[in-house]
């Protein structure tokens, strides 16, 4: 059974960053993509970020793009989301995704994992 576990967020204001991480259990992480999304109360599950099993490539939603940076450290079994420049539109509980596949997806539906979820919330 694979366990997600995010860190990270917080309450900050606009222009401020914030770095996500999250930990995953399991021993097939380094050959998995992996995705971040985000939920704004009352909207949909949006994808933000994904990232192939050995980090090459990357994938955005364009409104993040320039401004978030996603990583991962396949020995810490660990990806990240680094988030600069943040907006009030970013507020939202944003999720890590482990899907098995090397592809990025970014439909909510293609992955086969879920983190419990972590609230960031922009002031303006």
């Amino acid at each position: 059974q694979v366990q997600l576990v995010e860190s990270g967020g917080g309450l900050v204001q606009a222009g401020s960053s914030l770095r996500l991480s999250c930990t995953a259990s399991g021993r097939t992480f380094s050959r998995d993509a992996m995705g971040w999304f985000r939920q704004a109360p009352g909207k949909e599950r949006e994808f933000v970020a994904g990232i192939g099993p050995i980090g090459g490539n990357t994938q955005y939603t364009e409104s993040v793009k320039g401004r978030f940076t996603i990583s991962r450290d396949n020995a810490k079994n660990t990806v990240y989301l680094q988030m600069n420049s943040l907006k009030p539109e970013d507020t939202a509980v944003y999720y890590c995704a482990k899907r098995y596949g090397q592809s990025i997806r970014i439909r909510p539906q293609e992955y086969d994992y879920w983190g419990q979820g972590t609230q960031v919330t922009v002031s303006s």
